[in-house]
C-alpha cells in the first residue's frame, strides 16, 4: 500500500525568492492547500542557504563573509563525540534548527492547519551537502571518510527534528533529502561509489518515522536513488522525463511498492513565461506514456503521481517564481479533471 493516495495533487519544492516568512507561507498554502510545504528563504539570510541551513552544531562548521566550511585544523574530537552521543541517544534537540536558519518552519508549524492531506519539509542530502561544504583546503568534506559519517548522521537528526515539528500539523509528513549533485554522480568530478551514496543516504532515511522522498533537478542514476528506502521520487519531468523511462524495470519495481513519483513538469526558470498548464499538461502525458510504453499501466502511474515544480524557486524573482507556483496548482487541476480523480 502506498503511503499517500497523490492522484496528481499539487505539491512544492521548498524555496521561494520572499523574505517575508509570513508572505512565504500564505503563497505556499494558496497554491498547495492539501500539502504545503515550509517555506526556504535564501534571500531572507545567507542562513538559510540550503547547505548552511543544515550546518548548526555540525563538528568545525565556520561561517564568514558568506562562506560555510569545515575547519578541520581545529581539534574536532569533543564536538564529534557530542554529535555521535547525540545520535546514540536520538537526542533531537542536538537537531534543532534555529528560527534564524528557518524563518518558514515555525511560521508554518504556529498556524491551525485542519484537514491536511499531509505536509511537507526538506533536508539538502548527504551527498550534496558533503560535496558543496569543503574544509579549509577547500577540499571536500565528503572525502574525508570521519567527516562523512558525521554528515550523514547529522543530517539524520536534522531531518527527524524537523519532522516532529511537522507532525504537529499532521501525522502524514513527507520528509525530502535534496540532492542536486546526484546529477554529477558517476562523472569524472564526483569520487563516489554507488554503495557509498546509497548508505549515505540511508543513514538520513533510516532516521525518519513517516514518508520519505528524494529530489534531484537534474539527470542521474535513477536505479539507484530508486533502491533506497524512499516513497517519494521528484525529478524535473520538464527537463529529464525520458531518462526515467530508461529505468522501466525500476520504475514498474518502485511502483509495486507502493512508490510515487513527483513529476516536476512545471519549469523552474524563465521559460514559464513560454508555457501553458495546458502545454505542460501535454508533456506530462508524454512523460507518462513514455513508461505505459514499457509496461506500465496508466491508471496506477496516474494513482500514484504528484504534479510539482522542476526545482525550488528561490533564486527566481518574487514574480516569476509566484507564476510558477501558481501554474503547477493549474497543471494539477487540468490533470485531476482529464483523469477523473477527486
Amino acid at each position: 500500500m502506498r503511503p499517500l493516495e497523490p492522484k496528481l495533487l499539487p505539491m512544492s519544492v521548498g524555496s521561494v525568492p520572499h523574505t517575508d516568512p509570513k508572505q512565504a507561507c500564505d503563497l505556499v498554502l494558496k497554491n498547495f492547500p492539501q500539502i504545503p510545504t515550509w517555506p526556504q528563504l535564501p534571500k531572507r539570510s545567507f542562513l538559510e542557504n540550503m547547505y548552511v541551513q543544515y550546518s548548526e552544531r555540525f563538528p568545525g562548521v565556520v561561517l564568514e563573509q558568506e562562506r560555510i566550511y569545515v575547519d578541520r585544523e581545529q581539534d574536532l574530537d569533543e564536538p564529534l563525540e557530542a554529535l555521535y552521543v547525540a545520535y546514540l541517544k536520538n537526542d533531537l534537540e542536538h537537531g534543532a534548527i534555529s528560527r534564524d536558519y528557518a524563518a518558514g518552519l515555525p511560521e508554518l508549524v504556529g498556524r491551525p492547519l485542519p484537514g491536511l492531506t499531509a505536509v511537507k519539509g526538506q533536508v539538502t542530502g548527504p551527498v550534496s551537502w558533503g560535496l558543496v561544504v569543503v574544509d579549509q583546503n577547500r577540499r571536500p568534506v565528503l572525502y574525508d571518510e570521519i567527516l562523512a559519517d558525521a554528515i550523514a548522521k547529522h543530517l539524520r537528526l536534522k531531518a527527524r527534528w524537523q519532522e516532529k515539528q511537522l507532525q504537529k500539523l499532521s501525522p502524514k509528513v513527507i520528509t525530502f533529502i535534496d540532492e542536486p549533485y546526484m546529477s554529477s554522480f558517476g562523472s569524472a568530478y564526483v569520487s563516489l561509489s554507488r554503495e557509498q551514496a546509497i548508505t549515505l543516504m540511508e543513514e538520513v532515511l533510516a532516521g525518519l518515522e513517516g514518508i520519505k522522498g528524494v529530489h534531484c533537478c537534474g539527470n542521474t542514476d535513477w536505479s539507484l536513488l530508486l533502491a533506497t528506502s524512499i516513497h517519494i521520487l521528484n525529478l524535473d519531468a520538464y527537463g529529464y522525463a525520458e531518462t526515467l523511462a530508461l529505468y522501466a524495470d525500476d520504475v514498474k519495481a518502485f511502483l509495486n511498492r507502493g512508490g510515487i513519483i513527483a513529476w516536476g513538469i512545471v519549469p523552474a526558470s524563465e521559460v514559464i513565461y513560454a508555457e501553458t498548464p495546458e502545454h505542460l499538461l501535454e508533456r506530462l502525458e508524454q512523460a507518462m506514456q513514455m513508461l505505459v510504453a514499457k509496461g506500465i499501466p496508466l491508471d496506477r502511474i496516474v494513482e500514484a503521481s504528484l504534479i510539482t515544480p522542476s526545482c525550488g524557486t528561490g533564486s527566481l524573482s518574487v514574480e516569476t517564481a509566484e507564476r510558477v507556483l501558481a501554474t503547477t496548482a493549474q497543471v494539477s487541476q487540468l490533470a485531476r479533471r482529464k483523469f477523473g480523480v477527486s
